[in-house]
């Protein structure tokens, strides 16, 4: 990116419990912070986040969802868009869709481990509350890239210590503590950086003498106190880790870290850590592990058996994921073979910690996620959250204590993995390290470093197998010097002290080697061994006649190296036996040495040496050198002389093989530029319609982009209006005198309004918890048996309850609550206060008891004070009508207050009226649904029932023995008004006539249904008995709040 280094980039994992971690976390970065944050949570695809209204409400810096092609910008908060991916790549944020089908289990770690690579130095990982281990990987990736690594401690916020726990098992984390102190450290370590700037940018000179007075006194102080030199470690990148541990402490000049550094002991371990940097996983770079499978194991157990030993040197191996993922290849091939040598894995690394974790073998599943599904199954045991290397495994390694730069290296090793450590050491370093590996190796030895090592200036030690995938075999025709003084143990042998057999032995073999390399110095052609490559690998003395440094670079190629005259001819036989692997001869060669001609035979002579080929070429002179025109001029006279001639035609036969040749090899190559040609303008068709298909990519991308800001804004109008709507139901919770409480499906209190808690014992810290565990006010009340019996009914349930000491009266309801798909999602417990009406209820009660007894009496006075006045005229029929009418008042106003003069049932008032006339079964006979009647319609109809029974005891049926009445009621339409029928007849008494006036009885009949009730009289005198038809509106009959009841039949 651009500016990457103007600003730190905080990248925060979250997931369970990471709502409330963020919000104290937030809540104290100022505006003015000069960081970005990128907040990576785990998120339902299915529902919209409001993650970043959350976070904005509590803190000054803008927040907002990340959008693909964000420019990252200092004192912003960008957080993840549900169901996508977010990655970051030259200070752009880049959002992509979470495939359904496969979903990405480790967000968190896809971003940060991105924000390594692109922030390098600059990058802060975070991670907070959640339960596994994603993040993990993510914070050793920024801790290899030099960056700050930061983990939610205990402190006063509810978390899930799985991830925070899981990134510190891994010793990278620098800073373990809680939420609330992270901003102020956050704060510091950004300012301090920029005060500090880069120690490891150009500095002048009185500068760079300065820190490299500090770097030495810094090494000095790590080796008096640790024990080990990083004297050779490379400058930059040790400047770099203790720019990183001042800015952890604070400090922005280096003399006072140094300072620091003496009087600490606890800081040298810290910085000693950091110099580690033991970052590593299972089978990293996954194509390079395949290649060390397929080119190097089979060969470290060719030609062994079970009395032999594969020995592997894994130095720098950190916490062990390297040295078990070369362990199973190991073993898995070892598993093929009938005849399986011994394997001994030697680790080493200097870091004690680390070697602890590696012995033990437990690792986090998120570190084994890139191992094969059956590799997992066969080579670890899971055990939780975590897997442990099969005990088979690990016995094959052995970890120990050791120094590749101080201590001496092991022997006879068949493979030295040696990956990412040489590019953390300097060259006088490496000069040292890559030589040690060439001794530590057996002949033909394999040696696999990191993609990004080299052997540098050692490529006379090492061949390559594979470039691409670092994979060097050891050159046995190549001596070294041991690189390590404890090599040099051996001395002379004492003066005057004995010869022994086997150094009288010794001295016979040096002397023949001595008399050897005489005769070949003094007798033998010049010479050179060359290997398949044309390199040359060997020289013997006197070669500078035929061979001179060509100009440049230092370059051993033969052919690079040869004289004029001898190249074209060298080429050419070199080529024949390279191909043929047979000797090959070139006779009377002339050589421009100065200003004389030699004349030579050229001979090249193939062999092998352990399997790898190799070619000696000898110049054997013709004759001394001469002058060319001595020279030249004989081959003038060469046509008279027949010998000449053949030498002749032999060469001109060997020029026209070699043109042959070169003409095949013109061909060839002329072919392979046509494909080359092909290919090319197959790969710009391909690059072509890839840019295509990037344009439209682009075009849509833009327009999702559009929609989504779309969305975006009616999602900000969303929340303002759920805000409002917030507020207003606060407010009215506030407000409100009901005591309610919101429960969930498991009982558990979801909210409640604070007139619940003069019920119930509630604080605010009791959402989530049960009701039934909170202390009620109740007085027997078996709450949880209503509540439970509502999540199976969801029937409203209401109930009256009362306080314990009761003072106080509720109405309690008890219904469901549902969503918007009407599931059910718990139940809503509402509780009314009643206490006043249950008072006013008792008082109305007192005073119509008060009431009826003075009715009751007046009744009483009345009727005996007619009875005293009527004496005289007590059998006249007017005085028996009268005092009947007054007993019918009476009878039914005595049912009345029975009911709390409430409604009554018509059936009631019928019988009331009809039972002391029902002397025998079957005189009476009453049928009809059941009608609720208010007290005035009660009095109106008792009364008419009264005159009805008293008419036809005098002159009905009731006025023989085997006369009959049968009352009937029923509901039926009048002008489309609903209205009760009541049916009177007589029937089996004796003849009906209509009369001749009518009397006070039927005027009283009249005037209690057409002026009291609003309804309409029908009497019929049918000879067989009387008939009446009674109509009153339904309306007149009940109270205005009341229903119309369902049929029921009375008898």
């Amino acid at each position: 990116m651009s500016d990457k280094a103007s600003f730190p980039i905080v990248g925060i994992g979250a997931s369970a419990g990471g709502v409330e971690a963020l919000e104290g976390l937030f809540g104290a970065v100022p505006a003015d912070s000069g960081m970005a944050f990128v907040v990576v949570t785990h998120l339902s695809p299915e529902h919209e986040s409001l993650l970043a209204d959350i976070i904005g409400r509590c803190t000054p810096t803008p927040a907002h969802q990340a959008c693909d092609g964000d420019l990252v910008e200092p004192n912003r908060i960008y957080t993840l868009q549900p169901g996508t991916l977010l990655t970051i790549d030259s200070g752009r944020l880049h959002v992509r869709p979470d495939s359904a089908s496969r979903r990405e289990r480790n967000p968190i770690d896809l971003f940060l481990s991105s924000l390594a690579s692109d922030c390098g130095e600059r990058a802060v990982g975070i991670i907070l509350s959640g339960g596994g281990s994603d993040g993990t990987l993510g914070v050793k990736a920024i801790k290899e890239r030099g960056g700050f690594t930061i983990a939610q401690g205990h402190d006063g916020i509810p978390r899930h210590d799985g991830m925070p726990n899981s990134a510190i098992a891994t010793g990278v984390v620098d800073l373990v503590a809680p939420v609330e102190t992270m901003a102020a450290t956050l704060v510091d370590y950004a300012r301090t950086a920029t005060s500090l700037g880069d120690l490891t940018g150009e500095k002048d000179v009185q500068e760079d003498a300065r820190l490299e007075s500090a770097r030495r006194s810094i090494t000095t102080i790590l080796r008096n106190q640790i024990g080990h030199d990083f004297q050779g470690y490379k400058h930059n990148t040790f400047l770099r880790r203790v720019q990183r541990r001042m800015q952890a402490l604070r400090l922005t000049d280096i003399d006072s870290y140094v300072e620091h550094l003496r009087e600490d002991r606890t800081e040298a371990a810290a910085l000693f850590r950091d110099l580690l940097i033991g970052v590593t996983t299972f089978f990293r770079d996954g194509e390079t592990f395949r290649a060390l499978e397929e080119l190097v194991i089979p060969h470290l157990f060719a030609g062994k058996s079970v009395g032999d030993a594969v020995r592997v040197w894994v130095p720098g191996c950190a916490t062990g994921e390297e040295v078990y993922s070369i362990a199973m290849l190991l073993s898995e091939y070892a598993g093929t073979l009938h005849s399986v040598p011994k394997i001994q894995v030697f680790a080493t690394d200097i870091d004690e910690h680390a070697l602890e974790v590696a012995r033990t073998g437990r690792y986090p599943a998120n570190l084994v996620r890139d191992v094969r599904a059956d590799r997992l199954k066969r080579h670890f045991t899971e055990d939780g959250t975590s897997y442990l290397v099969r005990k088979e495994v690990r016995d094959l390694c052995i970890f120990s204590s050791h120094s590749v730069v101080r201590d001496p290296p092991f022997s006879r090793i068949d493979l030295i993995s040696c990956r990412n450590l040489l590019i953390y050491l300097g060259m006088g370093l490496q000069d040292q390290v890559i030589p040690m590996f060439h001794y530590a190796l057996r002949p033909s030895g394999y040696l696999f470093l990191g993609v990004a090592e080299t052997i540098g200036q050692h490529q006379t030690l090492f061949v390559p197998i594979d470039k691409k995938h670092r994979l060097f075999r050891r050159q046995d025709a190549v001596s070294v010097t041991i690189p390590f003084a404890m090599a040099e143990h051996g001395g002379r042998t004492p003066r005057g002290s004995a010869e022994t057999p086997r150094s009288i032995q010794s001295n016979a073999a040096n002397l023949r080697g001595h008399v050897e390399a005489r005769v070949l110095e003094r007798f033998a052609p010049a010479h050179v061994v060359v290997n398949q490559s044309s390199e040359v690998v060997y020289y013997s003395a006197n070669t500078g006649k035929y061979l001179q440094a060509p100009p440049g670079a230092p370059n051993r190629q033969l052919l690079a190296m040869a004289r004029k005259g001898l190249r074209l001819d060298l080429r050419g036989a070199l080529h024949e036996a390279m191909q043929t692997h047979k000797p090959v001869t070139r006779k009377h060669l002339a050589v421009e040495v100065d200003d004389r001609v030699q004349m030579l035979d050229l001979t090249i002579e193939p062999f092998d040496r352990e399997g790898e080929p190799f070619f000696l070429v000898l110049f054997s002179d013709v004759g001394d050198p001469s002058p060319a025109e001595e020279i030249y001029g004989k081959e003038r006279h060469w046509g008279q002389d027949p010998g000449a001639v053949e030498q002749l035609e032999r060469e001109l036969r060997d020029t026209k093989e070699r043109l042959q040749s070169t003409i095949e090899e013109y061909e060839t190559s002329l072919e392979e530029l046509k494909s080359a040609n092909e290919e090319l303008i197959s790969v710009n068709e391909e690059l072509q319609s890839t840019n295509e298909e990037l344009e439209t990519a682009k075009e849509e991308t833009q327009s999702v982009n559009e929609e989504l800001h779309a969305v975006n804004i009616e999602l900000n109008s969303k929340v303002e209006e759920l805000d409002q709507s917030n507020s207003d139901l606060q407010n009215l919770f506030n407000s409100t005198q009901i005591g309610i409480i919101f429960l969930d499906r498991s009982l558990l209190i979801r909210s409640f309004t604070p007139a619940i808690t003069q019920i119930f014992n509630l604080i605010a810290t009791d959402r989530g918890r049960p009701l039934t565990d909170i202390v009620s006010h109740l007085d027997q009340v078996d709450l949880d048996r209503d509540l439970r019996h509502a999540l199976t009914d969801p029937a409203t349930v209401e109930k009256a309850v009362r306080s314990r000491d009761g003072t106080r009266h509720y109405m309690m309801r008890i219904l469901p609550y549902r969503k918007a798909r009407n599931d059910l999602e718990g139940l809503l417990l509402t509780f009314v206060d009643v206490t006043s009406l249950k008072e006013a209820e008792e008082q109305q009660r007192q005073l119509i008891g008060e009431l009826d007894h003075r009715v009751k009496n007046m009744l009483a006075v009345v009727t005996a004070l007619a009875q005293q006045t009527l004496k005289a005229i007590a059998e006249a029929p007017e005085c028996t009508a009268f005092l009947g009418r007054l007993q019918a008042v009476a009878s039914t106003y005595d049912l009345l207050t029975r009911d709390g003069w409430g409604n009554v049932l018509l059936s009631d008032v019928v019988l009331n009226e009809v039972k002391p006339y029902a002397t025998s079964e079957g005189r009476f006979a009453v049928d009809g649904p059941a009608v609720q009647l208010r007290p005035k319609a009660a009095l109106a109809l008792g009364m008419v029932i009264h005159e009805l029974v008293t008419n036809a005891l005098k002159y009905g049926a009731l006025s023989v023995a085997e006369g009959r009445v049968v009352v009937t009621w029923e509901f039926g339409q009048r002008d489309a008004d609903a209205v009760l029928l009541v049916h009177w007849r007589e029937m089996d008494g004796p003849p009906v006539s209509p009369p001749t006036h009518h009397g006070f009885g039927s005027k009283l009949i009249t005037q209690q249904i057409r002026y009291e009730l609003r309804g309409d009289v029908m009497v019929d005198y049918d000879p067989t008995g009387l008939q009446a038809t009674f109509t009153v509106p339904v309306a007149q009959t009940r109270s205005d709040d009341e229903s119309p009841a369902p049929p029921e039949n009375a008898s």
